[in-house]
């Protein structure tokens, strides 16, 4: 029997895509000067994955934030890249939830490769009564 309602997502895994676009990119979002995937919008990527492994597991009025970021970004993805992360979960603490993360990123060539890898940490918190 699990020691915490939140036990039960161990294991758990969720998925999120996304091609890259101009407006994706490093010089387009200020965060270098290069035409490739910013690293922010990886790392939102890698979030929405995390998010996706909690979707219809928690509790009614329960949603999660984000705490904690460690990534990196090891790989340079152009524009029309088509990118794939993927989220597990590997421990949970209390309200917190932390996630194994990676990415990788698939050329119009047909080329795949490993772009990103990390953890995220999430919280559990109720909706009505977060702020």
């Amino acid at each position: 029997m699990p020691d915490s309602p939140l036990d039960n997502l161990l294991n758990a895994h969720g998925d999120a895509t996304m091609t890259v676009t101009p407006a994706d990119t490093a010089e387009w979002m200020g965060s270098g000067e290069v035409p490739f995937l910013a690293t922010p919008r990886l790392i939102a990527l890698l979030e929405a994955a995390t998010c996706a492994a909690l979707t219809g597991r928690l509790a009614p009025g329960l949603t999660s934030v984000g705490t904690r970021v460690e990534v990196d970004h090891i790989a340079a993805s152009p524009i029309n890249a088509k990118v794939h992360a993927h989220a597990e979960v590997i421990d949970v603490v209390g309200n917190r939830i932390s996630f194994a993360v990676s990415a990788t990123h698939t050329l119009t060539s047909g080329q795949s490769k490993r772009i990103g890898v990390g953890t995220v940490t999430r919280a559990v918190v109720d909706r009505a009564t977060f702020y």
